[in-house]
């Protein structure tokens, strides 16, 4: 920028006041239309994962999440890190748009992959506000798009604690498959 557009700019912009009170509010591109669960089978040319309003989760407060007719028991070895982890994916210090695309693209291959268990790196903000907290707060928004994840948590510490997420995946087709194959050896 030449000191011509920025002078520019800074006329043009000298009368703009700063909004009030929305500290704990994240804009970025309204919702998509439909909000439904997303699933990454479906040949969508967008990421539907949403973006736009955003009420942000504390930084004392630890992610959880357990779909519908999940056994707590699960997310309790999820958090308690009995699973071993088949991949992770990080998103430190990225914006958050390309962290919505990065984490659609993890998953797909997630899935196709069938892939169990996931690791996600966020990182951790000292404060609500804090671009770790907000990419973290999407997370949890977007996690629960996802048909496939059935739980979600805080990971242990020598994985990144309170600045990353387990996330368990359910099982894939083809697992599920290969599941009924082997036990139906065993009982012969």
């Amino acid at each position: 920028m030449n000191l011509d557009d920025k002078d520019l700019f800074l006329d043009a912009m000298s009368d703009v006041t700063p909004l009030k009170d929305c500290a704990s509010i994240h804009w970025m591109k309204p919702p998509a239309a439909s909000a439904q669960r997303a699933h990454p089978d479906e040949q969508q040319l967008d990421n539907p994962l949403l973006r736009g309003y955003l009420e942000i989760i504390p930084c004392n407060m630890p992610l959880e999440y357990k779909a519908e007719g999940i056994q707590q028991g699960v997310l309790d070895k999820l958090r308690l890190g009995k699973y071993s982890l088949d991949a992770s994916l990080n998103l430190l210090r990225q914006p958050v748009e390309n962290c919505r695309q990065s984490l659609w693209r993890f998953l797909c291959e997630a899935e196709k992959d069938s892939l169990r268990n996931l690791l996600i790196i966020h990182g951790k903000g000292r404060d609500n506000e804090a671009h770790a907290n907000i990419v973290r707060s999407y997370l949890a928004r977007w996690l629960q798009q996802f048909d496939q994840v059935q739980a979600f948590c805080m990971a242990q510490p020598q994985h990144g604690g309170g600045g990353a997420c387990y996330v368990g995946l359910r099982k894939s087709a083809r697992a599920r498959e290969e599941n009924r194959e082997r036990h139906a050896k065993h009982s012969r």
